[in-house]
């Protein structure tokens, strides 16, 4: 069941619609909803979930899809239970972290596929594209020892 504290009136849940919606990408529902889950004492099912935010059932579920995408939630059945529930990963850190590995890698593969193809480009645009390459190389050997380092913790 969701605690008293946590709602569609609760400040806090308001904050991160606000802040983790706008630094994430994200509209404000799913920042909301990240703090819902983050602050509830237990998995809420969809419509537990729509009830504390006031939100359609169409909403909730493009919401809870990315917060699961984005490596924070975990959707699941309860042992005995007909309906999925929602709650926020113990490791959602952790999974919010690989999630950017995971995004990083696949742009620097996209500036792999760039780089290969670039022959017939003006030098200009090669540069720009051999400079994509650079960053995303950089990027995914940094955001990888960042995740080894924060699960070694």
């Amino acid at each position: 069941m969701v605690s008293s504290a946590v709602g569609d009136a609760n400040p806090l849940v308001d904050d991160f619609g606000l802040y983790i919606g706008r630094a994430m990408g994200w509209p404000p529902m799913a920042g909301r909803t990240a703090g819902v889950l983050m602050l509830s004492d237990a998995p809420m099912t969809m419509a537990e979930l729509q009830s504390a935010l006031g939100a359609s059932k169409g909403s909730m579920s493009e919401t809870t899809r990315l917060l699961i995408l984005s490596g924070t939630v975990r959707r699941f059945k309860e042992p005995g239970a007909r309906q999925y529930v929602y709650e926020w990963r113990d490791d959602a850190w952790l999974g919010c972290l690989q999630h950017q590995v995971e995004q990083t890698t696949e742009l620097l593969g996209l500036a792999e596929n760039a780089r290969a193809r670039s022959d017939g480009l003006p030098e200009r645009q090669r540069a720009r594209l051999a400079e994509m390459h650079e960053y995303y190389t950089f990027m995914v050997r940094r955001l990888e020892a960042l995740l080894a380092e924060y699960a070694a913790r």
